[in-house]
């Protein structure tokens, strides 16, 4: 990976993780953005969420996704995208047989605790205050 001067990933900062329905790494970062690669296994998908700080950029590029943006619902394939700016709540799921692949480029105050989870099949989601 090539990196800019300044920008190395920090070594507090995780650069991946496992979650109940695939996994996620970090590719690269930056002041005001993060570039992560999504995969989600068939069958399953993230949280209905927003974030108050950070808008995101998915573009997919294997398998099949299924995208709730708002009151909107799009089917992406490969090479195709959407764009969800913050404070908008949205999902991805994976309806197809094979792995869904997704990049995933944030812009923003980019960190992992600016989730806010509406609903979870995981038994995730955010209390109420």
């Amino acid at each position: 990976m090539i990196r800019l001067e300044g920008h190395a990933i920090p070594a507090h900062e995780p650069t991946s993780d496992e979650r109940p329905w695939g996994a996620w790494e970090l590719l690269g970062m930056g002041p005001n953005y993060k570039v992560k690669r999504l995969v989600i296994r068939p069958g399953h998908r993230l949280s209905l969420q927003y974030h108050h700080h950070r808008s995101e950029h998915w573009v997919v590029v294997q398998g099949e996704a299924l995208v709730q943006r708002g009151d909107e619902t799009l089917h992406l394939k490969p090479d195709e995208g959407c764009y969800i700016p913050a404070r908008v709540a949205h999902r991805v799921a994976n309806p197809g047989p094979e792995l869904l692949v997704i990049v995933e480029v944030q812009f923003g105050h980019c960190r992992e605790d600016d989730i806010v989870r509406i609903e979870d099949d995981y038994g995730r989601a955010t209390p109420a205050r």
